[in-house]
């Protein structure tokens, strides 16, 4: 059985062009790539009898909005024959498009189009690419590290129209200042009035 350093070195000498670093961290392989590799690695990862990753486990991003190359796009895969765990990132510039692998593993396809509507990554080759949390006039992408936290609209169901109906943002309540003392102290303004008696 291979260990994780063997299934490592295997890898970085299959695949000595396309790999830009390697690392075991936490009892799992760590590679970075470049996107246009995308889809040369992971069909080695699947297919070759060194390797077996047949299992896609996740694909999820993080946004770096400092970087010129904002994007990680993040792969996880399973080996069951060899037990074990493999990450595979790339990064990625806002505009950039990235190959679909949904022909290589079909459960990519609902897990693309979720990276697409949290952050706005397109994958070319895609069967269906289009939102699949969010509402289809939803505006902006909700784990982009700029997003509003309140959101651009709010939904509501509108007694008068009788239907939902979207509105901008309103924020109802007025700036307060809150008295953050124990209940048990008692507040400043009895204190005082306590004190005067």
């Amino acid at each position: 059985m291979l260990t994780l350093q063997d299934l490592e070195k295997k890898i970085n000498s299959e695949l000595t062009t396309k790999i830009n670093s390697s690392k075991i961290s936490h009892s799992q392989i760590y590679i970075n790539i470049d996107a246009e590799d995308v889809v040369d690695v992971i069909l080695f990862l699947k297919n070759n009898e060194k390797t077996k990753f047949k299992q896609l486990i996740d694909i999820t991003a993080v946004d770096y909005p400092q970087n010129e190359k904002r994007f990680k796009l993040v792969y996880l895969f399973l080996s069951h024959e060899y037990n074990s765990r493999l990450i595979l990132e790339c990064f990625i510039n806002e505009d950039e498009v990235v190959n679909s692998i949904t022909r290589i593993y079909p459960a990519a396809n609902w897990m693309e189009r979720e990276v697409f509507d949290m952050y706005g990554i397109k994958f070319k080759n895609h069967p269906d690419l289009r939102r699949i949390l969010t509402d289809y006039g939803f505006e902006g992408y909700p784990l982009r590290k700029d997003f509003p936290l309140t959101g651009h609209n709010e939904v509501r169901y509108s007694e008068d129209d009788k239907k939902v109906i979207y509105e901008p943002v309103k924020l109802e309540q007025n700036y307060r200042n809150f008295d953050y003392d124990s209940p048990w102290e008692g507040t400043k303004y009895i204190n005082k009035n306590t004190k005067d008696k």
